[in-house]
């Protein structure tokens, strides 16, 4: 990435009579003082104080329920010294070189847990920036000297006099000044905002139900759609026969497409009444005999050779020939879906001469783009309504859905909005993928590892989602959780395999590559453990001397669940250790097993260093949401695939934990000065394999394949 100076970093620029204060995260032109055009730079995100003092903060990230609307705009109230209330946020448009996220290549995308630490230092430079043009604009309207001025809730105070000036007064003559050139942050033990617990910016308007959610999107004239797809990866519309469709009370029209039907009507009762109606055949293609099983087989054969070299340590082969003890094992782990709460969903409407979409998605510029491709006009001419996600988990970082609305309204008149019943939903997923994993470790006379060897083989979502990212047959994403672990490993050689199943589309899924990683690495570190006869906590203590933020974490999670103190029979303790997304965390999961095999999650306790916390608030509500999304999974999430189609179809079949099978959860959070880390997925990627050690912990029996299914371990 281009060096980027401090003066084209941040930039400063009136605008709508007041103060723009903006923030160049990619590599382009910035104005060279503040009098230049708001249109004439790039920005990442930046912040507008009109003349009434309201500050508006464009938001380049989106919010999905992970609280990004609030701890973001946290960054610059505390840097601008105004009341978070004071902030007012606006969607970002589509704009790939101006909001691209400089931790994800450049993408305008919200995923990853990055939003707070790509937004950590660049946010709070916008709002020291404005500060410092503001109390600069007061001191010279003053005829004092800045230093003596001090900024506060929203106003510049004259120390000594008294005096005082609100923000929207200075606005103007603000946004008049040259841009400063150092502008100290607020030292940390200053902060007034950062690191205090606060409430929930978008709740009332959840609560009360004026929040807008892309489902709600409802422009004058609109008409409802749902659809029917190929239920075979890659099939074919064959033919359909819409006479008793054409006759539902509300239907308007029947829309056909190589793979798709859909059908337009007033309402979305009348649309699921005409696509019962239909009488549909398919043609299968290429893919009508793909089968979980065969992707098993693919994926186990592939591991039998070596592949690309992830991450090598010493000498990993030659320690394991000459180890006292060796330890083998096979993982895998399930195709899952999203299953969102808020269904796919866009509302298109095409014009000759433009095209307007209202939807919610994690990757705006790439949504814009998809329905201009489609509909072959300008990009500029495609207008990208962004709205509230009501569940995202990687899902809504791919456009399959928009794109498929195009293609219906290309042949509608008017606005439609295509809403995707939750069967098709699910059947028409795009896949957290499918692993398979061969580990082998080595220990000596003292049961410690001296070789650790862990290939395995599975899609590779950042080889189609992001090309440049798939370099020499790997890709961070697929190895991380796998490789740099905390644990002191001499002799280490880790092996990825891009093996891609045939016709079933992968996606990333909350957490992704650690989703897998995590599980496959804590399970078998248990292993290694019970092999030695050792405590898996002290055990995984002895390996964490070099990483002083892992070994406080599994220390403090351990000593609040109260480790080693006894439970009654049937119920069992197990731990998880990981450092992804930049942060650590430890996890104890405490089970019941019944009599009957069925397994309940009774208690987790996560101890979590995830650098300089925002909002405790948000910490602890994502590693709650992770928490119970990863239970799912454990307890019940598999995608299987039977004669090329999906056999899961809503949530009978592919259940979610229910509240009154969600555990007690409790959080402890680590002081820390580093820099924060993500925390919306690590909740999810630790809690599988603390759950599927604590199983072990109860019956002695090694879960080494997920869902959790007592009967097949």
């Amino acid at each position: 990435m281009t060096a980027l100076s401090r003066r084209d970093f941040l930039v400063t620029t009136s605008a709508a009579a007041g103060l723009l204060v903006s923030v160049n995260l990619p590599a382009a032109a910035a104005p060279a003082s503040a009098s230049a055009s708001a249109k004439g730079f790039a920005p990442n995100a930046f912040v507008h104080i009109g003349d009434d003092g309201q500050v508006t903060l464009t938001m380049p990230y989106v919010e999905m329920g992970q609280g990004t609307y609030t701890s973001i705009p946290m960054l610059v109230a505390e840097e601008l010294e105004i009341p978070l209330g004071r902030i007012r946020l606006e969607h970002a448009p589509p704009d790939e070189k101006t909001y691209g996220n400089p931790l994800l290549a450049g993408v305008q995308a919200t995923g990853g847990s990055t939003s707070i630490m790509a937004s950590w230092k660049p946010l709070r430079e916008a709002g020291a920036v404005a500060r410092a043009l503001l109390i600069k604009a007061a001191a010279e309207q003053w005829k004092v000297a800045p230093d003596t001025c001090r900024a506060e809730a929203g106003e510049v105070i004259h120390t000594a006099s008294g005096r005082r000036a609100s923000y929207g007064v200075l606005a103007a003559a603000a946004a008049r000044l040259p841009i400063p050139t150092d502008v100290p942050l607020k030292d940390p033990k200053a902060f007034k905002l950062i690191g205090t617990p606060a409430k929930r910016l978008d709740a009332g308007g959840k609560v009360n139900g004026t929040a807008v959610f892309g489902i709600d999107a409802r422009p004058v004239g609109v008409k409802v759609a749902t659809l029917a797809q190929s239920p075979v990866f890659g099939g074919r519309l064959k033919r359909v026969d819409d006479r008793v469709a054409r006759a539902v009370k509300g239907v308007r029209q029947i829309v056909r497409l190589d793979d798709a039907v859909a059908v337009v009507a007033d309402h979305m009762g009348a649309a699921l009444k005409g696509l019962a109606a239909l009488e549909i055949q398919w043609e299968d293609g290429a893919h009508g005999q793909v089968s979980n099983a065969q992707v098993a087989r693919e994926l186990e054969q592939a591991t039998l050779a070596a592949g690309p070299v992830a991450e090598q340590i010493g000498d990993a082969e030659a320690a394991l020939a000459s180890a006292r003890t060796k330890i083998d094992a096979v993982y895998e782990v399930p195709f899952l879906a999203h299953a969102t709460m808020e269904p796919m969903n866009c509302c298109v409407h095409v014009r000759p001469d433009g095209c307007d979409v209202w939807v919610g998605t994690q990757v705006a510029a790439r949504a814009q783009a998809a329905a201009a491709k489609v509909t072959g006009l300008p990009l500029e001419k495609v207008v990208l309504h962004q709205h509230l996600i009501g569940g995202g988990f990687g899902r809504r970082l791919e456009v399959d859905g928009v794109t498929r609305a195009t293609e219906i309204a290309m042949k509608v008149a008017g606005p439609v909005k295509v809403v995707w019943t939750r069967e098709e939903d699910i059947r028409q997923d795009m896949y957290r993928p499918y692993w398979l994993d061969r580990l082998s470790a080595g220990l000596d006379d003292k049961g410690r590892p001296v070789a650790w060897t862990h290939r395995f083989a599975g899609s590779s979502v950042i080889a189609r989602w992001l090309p440049p990212g798939f370099v020499n047959g790997l890709d961070p994403d697929s190895v991380d959780g796998a490789v740099k672990l905390a644990y002191d490993l001499p002799n280490k050689r880790v092996e990825y395999l891009r093996v891609e199943p045939p016709g079933i589309p992968t996606a990333f899924w909350r957490s992704v590559g650690p989703s897998h990683n995590v599980f496959v690495v804590e399970g078998f570190m248990d292993e290694l453990a019970t092999a030695a006869r050792q405590d898996p906590v002290a055990y995984r203590l002895a390996l964490l001397d070099k990483a002083p933020r892992a070994k406080a974490v599994l220390e403090l999670a351990a000593r609040k669940a109260g480790w080693g103190e006894s439970l009654p029979a049937g119920a069992g303790r197990g731990v998880s250790l990981q450092s992804v997304f930049g942060s650590y965390l430890a996890l104890v999961a405490e089970v019941a097993v019944a009599a009957d095999k069925s397994v309940k999650v009774r208690r987790v306790v996560a101890a979590v260093d995830c650098g300089m916390v925002v909002n405790p608030n948000t910490v602890r509500a994502q590693i709650e949401s992770g928490v119970n999304f990863g239970i799912t999974a454990a307890l019940y999430g598999e995608i299987t695939v039977k004669d090329g189609k999906v056999e899961q179809s809503n949530f009978d079949d592919y259940q979610m934990l229910r509240i009154d099978q969600a555990p007690s959860i409790e959080v402890h959070i680590m002081p820390s000065s580093e820099a924060p880390g993500g925390m919306g997925e690590p909740g999810t990627s630790a809690v599988v394999p603390a759950v599927a050690n604590a199983v072990f912990a109860a019956t002695g029996r090694r879960l080494r394949k997920m869902p959790i299914d007592l009967s097949r371990a």
